[in-house]
């Protein structure tokens, strides 16, 4: 079969950056081990290439949220370092965490029923102490269900760790509570913020997910994350537009005088979404390309009045830097990742 041709997107992970994020996140840890959060595709930017850096780099334990996301990490780390967040949630989930060798969190009495009825084994639980979500109330940290399991890593998830909220401490005093109650050999309770707040929250496992890819969800982490992803675009078309021709869908912009124009191979289904386009701009060497008119699915148009050299094929940088408020318009650091597009990913 005939190989297809380059792509006209590219998305670049510096998985050496990766590698000195987890790194870091490690050291902040303290006397704690930092795992990894990499449900989502590596929260977007692809397991096949973020997983193995992060193993090189030293990371031991992954977390997924789906079952569905178990065999992607598996094909480059042990099943066994594998947990997934929703649980069994039917027997089948309990054969297939048999069948593949991945940990499930278990979130409930029910699950917990489910998973001991089903052969039982080395299990995780997740402890609800405010975010209510998953996991067990800490009123039920002695029911007969939860006794019965053989848990390697109790754990709970902060809800504000981004922001300086009494929840923390709270959450904090609620988890230490329950951790005296239930047998366990490993504690975690810190996701990227969290680490941040300090070695009461680290216990013996951190989770961190955005800021090993490049968000910074606290300013103390801003000296020490860097940067992971970058997108460039390549230009399909040139074209002169005259005064009174319009741009795109609905005709949101009017050229007011002649002006030079790029089409250019990005839109909303590879990530780059409408409410990005107004008032956003696209560069080149230092040079901004404001975006005229509405993101469409596969294309956006650039003005290149600031670069009247660029040409069919040229390269554009799309911005993407996750911590740029002025990039995100209302998205937030973890949707600006998560919603990166199939196409973007495959380049």
């Amino acid at each position: 079969m005939t190989e297809a041709p380059p792509p006209q997107l590219r998305l670049v992970v510096d998985t050496a950056a990766l590698a000195h994020n987890w790194r870091a996140l490690d050291a902040l840890s303290g006397t704690a081990r930092a795992g990894a959060a990499v449900k989502a595709d590596c929260y977007g930017l692809g397991v096949e290439t973020c997983v193995p850096a992060l193993r090189d780099a030293g990371c031991e334990t992954f977390f997924v949220a789906h079952w569905s996301e178990v065999a992607a990490v598996a094909r480059h780390v042990s099943p066994g370092r594998v947990a997934v967040l929703h649980g069994p949630t039917n027997d089948a989930e309990c054969a297939y965490a048999r069948a593949t060798g991945a940990v499930p969190v278990i979130n409930s009495r029910e699950q917990a029923a489910r998973w001991t009825a089903s052969g039982g084994g080395i299990c995780h639980l997740m402890v609800d102490t405010g975010i209510n979500r998953l996991g067990i109330a800490p009123e039920e940290a002695g029911a007969p269900e939860i006794a019965a399991l053989d848990i390697d890593i109790l754990m709970s998830h902060l809800a504000s760790a981004d922001d300086d909220s009494a929840m923390n401490a709270a959450q904090l005093a609620a988890f230490r509570a329950v951790a005296g109650r239930i047998a366990h050999r490993r504690a975690s309770l810190a996701n990227s913020a969290g680490i941040a707040l300090g070695a009461d929250y680290a216990f013996d496992l951190t989770r961190p997910g955005l800021a090993l890819y490049g968000g910074v969800p606290r300013g103390e982490l801003a000296a020490t994350i860097r940067p992971v992803a970058s997108v460039e675009a390549a230009i399909l078309q040139c074209r002169t537009l005259s005064a009174g021709q319009s741009v795109g869908y609905n005709a949101t912009f009017t050229a007011s005088a002649p002006m030079r124009v790029g089409t250019v191979s990005i839109g909303y289904a590879d990530g780059f979404l409408r409410q990005r386009g107004t008032g956003n701009a696209l560069h080149h060497g230092g040079r901004r390309l404001p975006i005229l008119g509405k993101v469409s699915m596969d294309m956006v148009v650039v003005d290149l009045s600031a670069a009247p050299d660029l040409l069919a094929g040229d390269w554009l940088t799309v911005p993407w830097d996750i911590n740029d408020a002025a990039q995100q318009s209302a998205l937030s650091p973890y949707e600006l990742l998560t919603v990166i597009g199939a196409r973007l990913r495959g380049c």
